[in-house]
C-alpha cells in the first residue's frame, strides 16, 4: 500500500487545491475507508467562500462510500474489503451529548474543540472525504453495511442531503393529511418534499422556480409548484390553503427572504423547520412572527448521524420508495474536483449533484 494519497484541501477563501496527502494512521476504533465515491455539498460551498470557517489545509468533503482499507485493532462486526457508508455526521455514541438524545450535537472532542454543530467532523474539525481514503472515527457506532444490489449513486444521499432533508420534514412534526411548503428545491429541498410524503403530508408546496428542479419536485412527491419569479409565494400558498396556511413550512435554502416567507405562510401554531446554512444574522419582523403571539415554533436541524440512521435510510432507497439516483446530475473524477466545485457553485448546466469518482 503506498503512503500517500490524492486529497482536496481547503487553502483559503476563493481556492480549494487537489494536493498530496498522508494516507491517515488507524487508531483502535478507527476504520480506513477507501473512497470509491464522493460528492459536493452547499455547505463545501460556504467553506469554499469563506462564510464558514474552517482551519486552512484542512481536507474538505463529508459524504463517503467506500470500502473497508483496514480496521483498528478494537474494531468489531466489521471486515475488511466490507462496502460501506458513513454519516457525514459521526457521533461517538458514549458523549454527554449522545446520552442526552442529542447525537448530532457529539462535539469536537477535546483535541480539536467543541463546535454547537461537532457532530459534523469530517471537512469540519477533522480532514473529510474528498480524497482517495478517509479515517472514520468511532467506526462501530458509524459504519453502515451497503446491501445487495446498490449502487454508489444510488446511497450517496444518505450521508448528507437524504438525512437532513427528511430530518427537517421529522423534526417538523409532520403528520398524515398535513399541508406542507418546502422553499427550494434544491438536493435538500426534495429530500425534504420526499420525507413529507413518506410522513403523511397529504398536500406538498414546492417553491422553485428552475424546471428540471421543479420536475423533480414533482416526481419526489409534491403536488404544487410555485415559481416565485412569477407569484408572490407567499399570496400563492395562502391561496393555494385558502388563506388557512400550512401546517409546516420547510425552508431549504438558507436565506432571509425565504425564512420569513416561511413564518408568513404557517397556520395559526404551525412550525418552520429550518434547514438552511445562513451566512449572516437572520431577522424575524414582528408581523411574521405574530408579534410572538402565534404559538408558532421555529425548528432547526443538524441532520443524524450513525449506522443505523444510515441503515434506515439505505432501506428506503431499496424499498424503492424513494428514488434518488436521478439527484446525480454530473459525473467528474477527483483530478478534475476545481472544476466540480466551479460548475456546483455557479449552478451551471442544470446541476444538482456531482459524483466524484478517487
Amino acid at each position: 500500500m503506498t503512503t500517500s494519497m490524492r486529497a482536496t484541501v481547503f487553502v483559503e477563501p476563493g481556492r480549494i487545491e487537489l494536493q498530496e496527502r498522508p494516507i491517515p494512521e488507524v487508531g483502535p476504533l478507527d476504520a480506513l475507508l477507501r473512497v470509491t465515491t464522493t460528492t459536493i455539498c452547499g455547505t463545501d460551498i460556504h467553506i469554499l467562500k469563506g462564510e464558514y470557517p474552517v482551519r486552512k489545509g484542512l481536507i474538505i468533503g463529508h459524504e463517503p462510500v467506500g470500502i473497508i482499507e483496514k480496521l483498528g485493532s478494537a474494531v468489531q462486526g466489521y471486515h475488511e474489503g466490507q462496502r460501506v457508508i458513513a454519516g457525514a455526521i459521526t457521533p461517538s455514541g458514549y458523549s454527554n451529548a449522545c446520552l442526552s438524545g442529542a447525537c448530532s450535537q457529539d462535539g469536537a472532542g477535546t483535541k480539536h474543540g467543541w463546535k454547537a454543530i461537532g457532530g459534523w467532523k469530517f471537512g469540519n474539525t477533522i480532514d473529510g472525504c474528498q480524497a482517495e481514503y478517509v479515517l472514520v472515527p468511532d467506526a462501530m457506532a458509524n459504519l453502515a453495511p451497503v446491501p445487495e444490489g446498490l449502487s454508489d449513486e444510488e446511497v450517496l444521499m444518505c450521508p448528507d442531503i437524504m438525512s437532513t432533508g427528511f430530518g427537517g420534514a421529522e423534526r417538523g412534526g409532520i403528520r398524515i393529511g398535513d399541508t406542507v411548503a418546502v422553499f427550494a428545491q434544491g438536493p435538500i429541498g426534495l429530500c425534504a418534499t420526499l420525507g413529507a410524503k413518506l410522513l403523511g403530508a397529504t398536500t406538498i408546496i414546492a417553491v422553485e422556480s428552475l424546471p428540471e428542479r421543479a420536475a423533480a419536485a414533482r416526481r419526489l412527491g409534491a403536488d404544487h409548484v410555485v415559481d416565485f419569479r412569477k407569484v408572490d409565494p407567499v399570496e400563492e400558498i395562502l391561496r393555494l390553503t385558502d388563506q388557512r396556511g400550512v401546517d409546516v413550512a420547510i425552508e431549504a435554502l438558507g436565506t432571509q427572504a425565504t425564512f420569513e416567507a416561511g413564518l408568513r405562510v404557517l397556520r395559526p401554531g404551525g412550525t418552520l423547520s429550518s434547514l438552511g446554512v445562513y451566512s449572516s444574522d437572520l431577522r424575524i419582523p414582528m408581523g411574521a412572527f405574530s408579534e410572538g403571539l402565534g404559538d408558532h415554533k421555529i425548528i432547526t436541524t443538524l441532520c443524524r448521524g450513525g449506522k443505523e440512521r444510515m441503515r434506515r435510510l439505505m432501506s428506503v432507497i431499496a424499498s424503492g420508495r424513494g428514488d434518488l439516483k436521478s439527484l446525480v446530475t454530473h459525473r467528474f473524477g477527483l483530478q478534475d474536483v476545481e472544476a466540480a466545485y466551479d460548475l456546483f457553485a455557479h449552478q451551471r448546466d442544470g446541476v444538482l449533484k456531482v459524483a466524484l469518482t478517487p
